[in-house]
């Protein structure tokens, strides 16, 4: 039997979780039943199939857009962390002005990855952007690259913008993570002669290890539903260069109409992402 606290506790969280189910639980189940051809699809609303899913594995540009972000998700995620881990040891350290370096560190990620997009197309313009401009007044190059039009150049120069967005929310969890440890552990390492990489190997990086998985997890999942910044920086071009699995589902739902095979792609990266989940999801029920 519940006792009446835990009834009390339950009805607070009952508006936040009527509204979860409303937002999200809601707009989910009517994805499956258009993914299979149950909802607003065709005449017959009675049509059971899964012609949806059937037609994926004969999509190229499916199998294209699978490649290309996973390339763009795991080369992201992998450079949060590190950049992540370097600037938060840097700032872990005893500096001065540490305020202000922390507030600059952090202000890439209060950019929306709209604005973000639109920032960085605008940088990678071949004849007004900065990054040309710089690099011409160096004498590094001798004509305008197009950077976001060379099929060997968008998705690494995508990859680079959202590099730099998106590394302070790994860098804050792991900084978090690096003043937790016990100094303590650090004085006796030093004591003893270990040197500070041992000190790092040893002592840091086990620390850390449970923090890293859960912002891996969580960048994960987060970089598989960018959107914004892709949208506005390439659109998906050149060709399907950049075009990762949220912009595809955009546009056969919103372009083309298709909405069952938009709702059943997009099925396809919510089981992607669950499948991620389940490490964060595991982390935190052990801490109970």
């Amino acid at each position: 039997m519940l006792k009446k606290k835990e009834y009390e506790a339950y009805f607070f969280i009952l508006p936040a979780l009527s509204m979860l189910i409303v937002i999200l639980g809601f707009p989910f189940v009517m994805a499956i039943f258009m993914s299979l051809n149950l909802a607003w699809v065709k005449s017959s609303l009675l049509g059971f199939t899964f012609e949806n899913y059937a037609r994926l594995f004969h999509d190229r540009i499916f199998y294209n857009d699978v490649i290309v972000t996973f390339s763009f998700v795991l080369a992201t995620v992998g450079c949060h962390l590190l950049l992540g881990l370097g600037v938060a040891l840097l700032l872990n350290m005893e500096i001065k002005a540490e305020r202000f370096f922390r507030v600059a560190a952090i202000l890439p990620w209060t950019i929306p990855d709209v604005i973000a997009g639109l920032i960085w197309r605008f940088m990678f313009d071949p004849l007004s952007g900065i990054i040309n401009s710089v690099l011409a007044r160096l004498n590094l190059i001798q004509s305008p690259i197009t950077w976001l039009s060379d099929i060997r150049l968008a998705l690494p120069s995508l990859i680079f913008a959202e590099v730099w967005r998106g590394y302070p929310f790994v860098m804050v969890l792991l900084l978090a993570g690096l003043q937790s440890i016990p100094q303590g552990l650090y004085e006796a390492a030093e004591i003893d002669g270990a040197s500070a990489w041992k000190r790092f190997r040893h002592i840091t990086l086990p620390n850390l290890s449970r923090i890293i998985m859960i912002a891996f997890s969580l960048d994960f999942i987060w970089e598989c539903r960018r959107f914004g910044l892709v949208y506005n920086m390439t659109g998906g071009n050149p060709g399907h260069a950049t075009e990762i699995l949220s912009l595809y589902v955009y546009k056969n739902y919103f372009i083309f109409f298709n909405f069952g095979y938009a709702a059943a792609i997009a099925m396809v990266l919510a089981l992607i992402m669950m499948t991620i989940s389940f490490p964060y999801l595991k982390a935190s029920m052990k801490e109970r």
